[in-house]
């Protein structure tokens, strides 16, 4: 941990910061300009990392709004870490670069940081992102994962993106990768669901073993979006024992479950466009868990699984 700036190195010599602003929002129900003025608040507030993606449908405010900061002298680009994702529609390695070009042109930037295949399998490709035949079943693609990734090398190479990593990836698809021959760069990071009731403790020591950070996506549970949410989870937010620590530190339980895992070194990308919430989550530097409570906290994992991408 570096406490200058809140971050972490990664094994390409990058640095990534521990907490992060996600950028999700679902179109239907985000008003426009939501993204831009939240993205604004938060590098006011001190972000300095944004989690973004194509399939967010906001690329273009989230980059008006670095830029805006950018130009009003608050921040310089190299101060800024942006995480855009390569869709599951893309994966064959002539679409690769386009997708990334396509990210670049909408952002307006001239590079991203970090660059992540968003998830393991492939979707067919066209015009749809969520494609399905007419009786409403996904339609997928045959596809290999080795050949995306040295497309996604030879975008790294041609200095479109700082460094590469992957997300919703298990120990078995992390190794096709580190062990394909000719490996010319290996995944910096595995951005994966990560929270005090699904904590990952295989997961995050494999990485570390292979110097991959982990990338806690959901790190307070998540909204209740049943197409892709599993609504019996628990409400984890009102956890005793998250709840009860909190008050030792005059902390929420937000609060605390962000702390809990930035602690382990794992990054976290809580998303939010409340004003309040972005400030909350960024004040999680100015107290420590003991040994004890990161222990209490690490016993309450349940295996459970918010996100549950039923596709």
């Amino acid at each position: 941990l570096d406490p200058r700036d809140h971050s972490i190195p990664l094994s390409d010599g990058n640095r990534i910061p521990l907490v992060g602003l996600g950028t999700y929002g679902d179109p239907r129900t985000t008003s426009k300009g939501t993204a831009a003025e939240s993205v604004k608040l938060a590098i006011d507030v001190g972000y300095r990392h944004f989690d973004g993606a194509l399939v967010y449908y906001n690329e273009h405010e989230v980059g008006q709004a670095i830029r805006e900061k950018i130009a009003d002298g608050t921040v310089k680009r190299e101060d800024i870490f942006y995480c855009g994702k390569l869709w599951n529609t893309f994966h064959p390695p002539e679409l690769v670069r386009p997708a990334l070009e396509r990210t670049l042109k909408t952002l307006q930037l001239d590079y991203v940081d970090l660059y992540i295949v968003e998830l393991p399998m492939a979707f067919k490709p066209g015009d749809a992102f969520y494609p399905k035949d007419e009786n409403g079943k996904w339609l997928y693609h045959k596809t290999d994962l080795l050949a995306t990734w040295e497309a996604l090398e030879a975008c790294k190479d041609a200095g479109l993106t700082k460094s590469l990593g992957v997300s919703n990836f298990n120990r078995r698809q992390l190794e096709l990768i580190l062990n394909k021959p000719g490996l010319k760069h290996k995944p910096v990071s595995n951005q994966v669901e990560c929270h005090p009731y699904f904590t990952q403790p295989k997961l995050l020591e494999y990485c570390r073993q292979n110097d991959i950070v982990i990338v806690g996506y959901s790190p307070l549970g998540t909204s209740r979006d049943a197409s892709w949410v599993n609504l019996k989870c628990p409400p984890m937010l009102a956890d005793e024992v998250l709840v009860s620590i909190g008050k030792k530190y005059n902390k929420n339980s937000a609060q605390v479950a962000l702390r809990f895992n930035v602690q382990r070194g794992v990054v976290v990308i809580p998303k939010s466009f409340s004003p309040q919430r972005i400030k909350d989550n960024f004040q999680i530097f100015d107290f420590s868990l003991t040994e004890e409570e990161m222990k209490a906290i690490e016993g309450l994992n349940k295996n459970v699984r918010f996100v549950e991408l039923l596709m």
